[in-house]
């Protein structure tokens, strides 16, 4: 580790790690942080080793290796290619220049970085919400499992989020029980103000939010007769908007109902824009995929 000028910790176990095994040592570092080794499914610290290098639990006698149940272990890479793509997520390249850079197939390094997005997701205070709700479900999300190919064109309304800005951070909040209905209904009855960038639509200041805001997808020109351009959101120099929307640009093709993991990770970024965010990144990577029967440990 070394420190930047700006003062922020430099990571670089992930330019170390050059060989596969230390690699697997480095992510195991951050999986279990200190701690004793644990079964993924009950918990447990009675683990022991069998002969053929897998572990099993004491307790409830699940057998499992030590990544088993974690975000790392989807998507078929090795420890070493998480590692650089990793790098690459955190400096903010496209999916298609990392796939460049690392020789891989442009889908095998799509689905990584939707796997580190729901690991971002997962992390946040909010995440039992979006991940074991219809949003998730629409996302892809089922119970634990990340389906990538899942089609979510007819299932679910567009979920609707409300942007709460502070001096030093934002919160992405997933609004209960709102749909797009009522935001149009706000603006038609309420005056409501509403924008659009692309296909995503924001509002001004509603109850206790900076704004809403959602994905109108493909058939975002529906919103088109709602518009008034002169949202809160578009008055203010500086913070998370301004942080988001040249990002929001590039995230071209983004359907309504995966614009969560995007938007959740534009929420991390800026809430940690001022530090490393590699090792962050790591230890989300390799923590639990969280399922519904242990969401409250989440």
């Amino acid at each position: 580790m070394t420190v930047s000028p700006t003062g922020a910790v430099k990571h670089d176990d992930a330019r170390q790690a050059r060989s596969e095994a230390a690699a697997r040592r480095l992510l195991l570092s951050h999986a279990y942080k200190g701690r004793k080794r644990f079964c993924p499914r009950c918990r447990d610290e009675t683990v022991y080793i069998l002969a053929d290098g897998r572990l099993r639990c004491g307790a409830c006698r699940y057998t499992f290796h030590e990544l088993t149940g974690r975000f790392v272990n989807v998507g078929g890479l090795s420890c070493r290619d998480w590692l650089r793509l990793t790098r690459l997520f955190a400096r903010e390249l496209t999916a298609s220049t990392m796939a460049e850079e690392l020789g891989l197939a442009y889908n095998t390094v799509y689905r990584a970085v939707t796997v580190l997005r729901f690991a971002i997701v997962a992390a946040a205070p909010d995440a039992s919400q979006i991940l074991f709700g219809e949003t998730g479900r629409a996302m892809g999300y089922d119970g634990g499992r990340i389906v990538m190919s899942r089609d979510t064109a007819s299932e679910g309304p567009i979920p609707v989020f409300g942007i709460i800005e502070r001096p030093d951070w934002t919160f992405v909040d997933l609004v209960p029980d709102m749909r797009v209905e009522h935001v149009v209904h706000f603006n038609l009855s309420f005056s409501l103000k509403v924008a659009r960038l692309g296909k995503v639509v924001y509002t001004d200041r509603y109850q206790h939010y900076d704004a809403l805001m959602f994905c109108g997808g493909d058939d975002v020109r529906r919103y088109a007769d709602i518009l008034d351009r002169t949202p809160f959101l578009d008055t203010r120099r500086g913070g998370f908007w301004s942080f988001a929307q040249s990002r929001l640009r590039r995230f071209n093709g983004v359907s309504a109902r995966r614009f969560p993991l995007y938007l959740k990770e534009l929420e991390f970024r800026y809430n940690h824009r001022n530090e490393d965010i590699l090792p962050i990144l790591l230890t989300y990577l390799c923590s639990l995929v969280p399922k519904r029967e242990q969401s409250d440990l989440f």
